[in-house]
């Protein structure tokens, strides 16, 4: 699987987050989107992962920007991740067909069936402007994500 290339159209997509709602991509043009793939809810660099993106998010939104976390769990299982963490941003099941978007993304892990750490920087006009990638137990650096944010 192939990144989609910096410089050009974000792949676009359609996926339900904890809450049952459907969130587009498409739909999120006018502020920049932080795409965050992560393996699994509830396992360890994971939460701290997103906790780091929970405990920063006034800054996102100070920068104009929407976070969503993609992992291929039942929007069941994120629904109770995000009230055991307090995660008050979309958490999103790339459930069914599993793996989809992460494949769309070239970060579908198909050994182990499950998204790898990705990290996708979209501007407001839906142009994917950044990519950060990280070994599965590696967590990523959310300083990265504001440095890139604050140069769009």
């Amino acid at each position: 699987m192939t990144l989609p290339a910096i410089g050009q159209p974000a792949p676009d997509f359609e996926l339900s987050n904890q809450f049952g709602e459907t969130i587009r991509l498409s739909d999120l043009r006018g502020g920049n989107v932080v795409v965050v793939f992560y393996p699994f809810a509830f396992s360890g660099i994971c939460t701290g992962e997103l906790c780091a993106l929970r405990d920063d998010l006034g800054v996102f939104r100070d920068e104009n920007a929407r976070v969503l976390a993609v992992s291929v769990d039942h929007k069941f299982a994120l629904r109770a991740f995000a009230e055991h963490e307090g995660y008050e941003f979309d958490l999103l099941a790339d459930f069914w067909p599993h793996g989809g978007v992460a494949k769309a993304y070239g970060v579908f892990n198909e050994t182990s069936g499950m998204a790898g750490r990705g990290t996708f920087i979209i501007d407001a006009e839906g142009i994917l402007r950044h990519v950060i990638e990280s070994p599965r137990a590696q967590a990523r650096d959310i300083q990265e994500y504001h440095r890139v944010l604050k140069e769009l």
